[in-house]
Parts: structure tokens; sequence; C-alpha cells
């Protein structure tokens, strides 16, 4: 099962956790079943059927273009990467 990885900011909602492992095929997936194992963490990473535009996510290394319908592997490991504004 994939390896997700859990940003600092978030792990009040997953009881302190850095990482778990949760069963998914796609990057949806995996927050629907973290959101089983964590309730309430998915309202605090989607917004309407995207992940929240102050997030991003990695999926062994790169950043998942696919945001929700990103594919995963039983190998992967996926990062939730509060994302970055400047100018």
């Amino acid at each position: 099962m994939p390896t997700v990885f859990i940003p600092s900011l978030l792990r009040k909602f997953t009881g302190g956790l850095e990482s778990t492992v949760v069963a998914g095929r796609t990057v949806g997936e995996v927050v629907r079943n973290l959101d089983k194992q964590f309730p309430g963490f998915r309202d605090h990473i989607v917004e309407g059927d995207d992940l929240k535009s102050s997030l991003a996510v990695s999926v062994d290394g790169d950043v998942a273009v696919g945001g929700l319908l990103e594919p995963v592997r039983e190998s992967s490991e996926i990062h939730f990467v509060p994302a970055i504004a400047g100018g």
C-alpha cells in the first residue's frame, strides 16, 4: 500500500502521525481512505473536487499534475506539501 507523509501543519488531524500506509490506486482513493482512518482529514485538504490551492501533492518525487485523479502504485510515496507563494 502507498505510504503517505503528512506535513507538520496537518499532523494535528492525524494524531501526530508523520506518515501512514493507506490503500488506494489514485490520490483521491488514498484521500478517501485517509478520511476513514482520520475522520475530517479530507475537509482540510480538498475543496470541491480537487486539492485546495494551498496544497500540492507529490507522488514518487514528482509533483502530481492530475490532482485527485493522479495514479499511485502499491509502493508509491505520497507527500502533501503546502504550496509556497511569493513574488
